[in-house]
């Protein structure tokens, strides 16, 4: 039985932002960030997935990074340049990877922290060069110099990292002036339904919560850490991306699949079945469809951001125009 279960729908929504952020040189923080996830844990639970059933299971829900991987190539093809090696971080399998074609690379870096998932399709036909490396992407410049790299893209892994900001840093630091980040990463609205449909019934029926959806970046915070980090041309948009599931059960099912089940420092290590009933009858209560099916939401933040060069365009002076605004209106 096919795990996508009904067609998605995907609903393009927010904004864009272009800013110019400051040339002031950053550095990765030398201080060990706090720990919200347990990357050890994240990193058995990907083995899993792509090792069960020999990988079949885990390329069955591919779905949701395939389709994201796809829109990101949409944007990637929207730059007029050729890369002579792009670094796809965080890569998996290389779902991005193997949509790319010699007229925009010679090479494709995947780097992931997971050797299984890393290799698990040791068939797959790419039309560039691969090169696969165990690495953990939260200690990028151990694995890549300071100013080596024209490209890095990173599809669906950044919302596992803790230091967020200093793993955008590194990013940075890693490319050469005027190199290319373009990323994607789930936003704060991805599971809604199903965070709270656990809350509610785990409430009800234990008298208090416990994280079981990771906290994810919102939207509006993405460009403030990009600019942070150092980049510059900034562009942050959104997808919605809504899936139909039978029922919670095989959401939940899916997502283990995916490898991304719950790796919360601190988390709850089982939850009693009949509170998971309860959360399918809440899930399906309040965001079922009329046949019985239920939806779940995968909010997607694509970001593209530059390292900042001398050759790149600047903002006018204030005062500058020769127009006026009010001439205009």
């Amino acid at each position: 039985m096919s795990f996508l279960r009904f067609a998605y729908q995907a609903t393009p929504r927010s904004y864009t932002v272009r800013a110019f952020a400051s040339e002031t040189s950053f550095s990765p923080p030398t201080t060990a960030a706090y720990q919200v996830f347990d990357r050890a844990v994240k990193q058995k639970q990907r083995d899993c997935a792509a090792s069960r059933d020999s990988g079949e299971r885990s390329k069955i829900v591919d779905y949701v990074r395939d389709e994201v991987a796809d829109r990101m190539m949409e944007r990637l093809l929207d730059i007029k340049r050729k890369f002579d090696t792009i670094v796809e971080l965080g890569s998996g399998s290389g779902h991005f990877s193997k949509l790319l074609e010699l007229d925009k690379t010679s090479k494709a870096l995947m780097i992931d922290s997971s050797k299984k998932a890393l290799n698990r399709d040791p068939d797959e036909e790419f039309e560039v060069e691969v090169e696969r490396v165990q690495a953990d992407e939260e200690k990028l410049l151990e694995t890549l110099p300071r100013n080596s790299q024209e490209a890095i893209v990173s599809c669906l892994s950044l919302h596992w990292i803790n230091d967020l900001p200093g793993v955008l840093v590194q990013i940075k630091e890693a490319l050469r002036p005027d190199g290319l980040f373009l990323g994607a990463m789930f936003g704060g609205d991805t599971l809604f339904e199903l965070r709270t449909a656990l809350q509610l019934a785990e409430t009800d029926r234990e008298g208090g919560i416990s994280p079981h959806v990771s906290p994810m970046t919102d939207t509006k915070d993405i460009s403030n850490l990009l600019g942070r980090a150092g980049f510059t041309l900034l562009t942050v948009d959104t997808d919605d991306v809504r899936i139909g599931y039978p029922s919670m059960w095989e959401l939940i099912e899916d997502l283990r699949d995916m490898g991304e089940g719950n790796a919360i420092v601190g988390r709850r290590p089982f939850m009693h079945r009949d509170t998971l009933a309860a959360a399918s009858a809440i899930y399906k209560e309040l965001y079922g469809n009329e046949d019985g099916s239920i939806s779940a939401t995968f909010q997607i933040i694509y970001m593209i951001g530059w390292k900042p060069s001398s050759s790149q365009p600047k903002p006018l002076e204030r005062g500058s125009a020769k127009t006026s605004l009010k001439d205009v209106l």
